[in-house]
């Protein structure tokens, strides 16, 4: 790119105007890709109450038909755009009909709901939600630093790993983490995975509503970066079949009365609770999990439930440390990696607090 395109791409509004951009952010209709167009709007917004309602054609996003294609965003939680930088910020949204009512692909409302109850509020729900994801070379699909049409040396040496020959896309990676925390993305780390080309960061711990808004905003950064260096980003559960690891979303939750003494024993009853609602869980914690959870790589089967301490091949793992001092959190190991975070947190929340509703 010329130097004096980068100028202006660089070009700081706040110098000359108060005018800035907000670039409304949105989950289309399958579900798992996002969407985003900007608009200017008098600075500088510090709440997204501040902000005015948009709309857009439902219609080319699977989300509504052509005859009466209006959907309506309403604007839900603001980031600092890490991109346009300044007082310009990201914008996520979810979506209704004209009427008011929440179209069927958003389930941040009914998120909302769940979070927003007496009964969950009061136990302060913590998350942390670890993301994995495989980068894709564009031409090809196939990860990056593979040889076009065949495989690299077994898993072993790539977790965590560092060198030209095991780690792939770690520019990416860094550039995401830094944009993350500059857009205000409790982003907590980042590591290599098992299978090269796959990566992972961690969003959390994030209360409520906001750990799904967070976990969002940062896909979409990665992303626009990811579109940036010409490289395709996959959340496909099991993005390359065989002796490979999947993809996952490993979600760690607490509650206050767990954090708190005696905590242990809230979890062991938390845990209960998910095991009778397996199948429900497994059905709403992503697509094409079947491909990902056979009972090898570090999973445990779809169809079975179990807990453990340290186990990794578990449904849920408890931490030594959490056991030791007898309380805690725990991870629920079973949400793939194209989940939605909206879905999952409220569905957890729920189950372990307003079971008996």
């Amino acid at each position: 790119m010329s130097s004096l395109l980068q100028d202006l791409l660089n070009l700081n509004l706040s110098e000359s105007t108060d005018k800035i951009i907000a670039e409304y952010v949105w989950i289309g209709g399958s579900g798992i890709d996002l969407r985003s167009k900007a608009r200017t709007l008098t600075g500088p917004i510090t709440d997204p109450s501040q902000l005015p309602k948009w709309n857009y054609d439902g219609s080319s996003t699977g989300q509504a038909p052509g005859e009466d294609s209006e959907v309506i965003l309403y604007p839900q939680a603001i980031f600092k755009d890490p991109f346009r930088r300044g007082n310009n910020i990201l914008v996520m949204c979810d979506a209704y009909t004209p009427a008011g009512e929440p179209i069927p692909t958003n389930k941040r409302h009914n998120a909302a709901k769940i979070f927003s109850h007496p009964d969950v509020a009061a136990e302060v729900p913590w998350f942390g939600i670890e993301q994995e994801y495989t980068l894709l070379k564009k031409e090809v699909k196939w990860p990056v630093g593979w040889p076009t049409g065949g495989y690299p040396g077994p898993q072993g040496p790539y977790y965590c790993g560092i060198g030209a020959d095991k780690a792939f896309g770690r520019d990416i990676v860094d550039a995401h983490y830094k944009a993350c925390l500059y857009a205000g993305i409790n982003i907590s780390g980042i590591n290599g995975e098992v299978m090269p080309g796959q990566w992972e960061f961690q969003v959390g711990p994030a209360v409520g509503i906001s750990a799904g808004d967070e976990l969002w905003i940062a896909r979409y950064i990665l992303e626009r970066i990811t579109e940036i260096a010409g490289v395709v980003l996959s959340f496909d559960p099991k993005p390359i079949e065989g002796d490979w690891n999947g993809a996952g979303a490993h979600t760690n939750y607490s509650t206050k009365s767990m954090r708190e003494d005696g905590g242990y024993e809230i979890i062991k009853k938390a845990i209960e609770k998910l095991g009778l609602r397996h199948k429900e869980h497994i059905a709403a914690y992503g697509e094409g999990n079947e491909r990902r959870l056979t009972g090898k790589h570090e999973t445990a089967d779809i169809n079975t439930f179990k807990w453990g301490v340290a186990n990794r091949g578990a449904s849920i793992r408890v931490g030594r440390d959490t056991e030791k001092e007898g309380k805690g959190y725990f991870e629920d190991r079973r949400p793939a990696s194209n989940m939605d975070p909206y879905v999952v947190t409220s569905m957890v929340a729920e189950t372990t607090l307003l079971g008996d509703h």
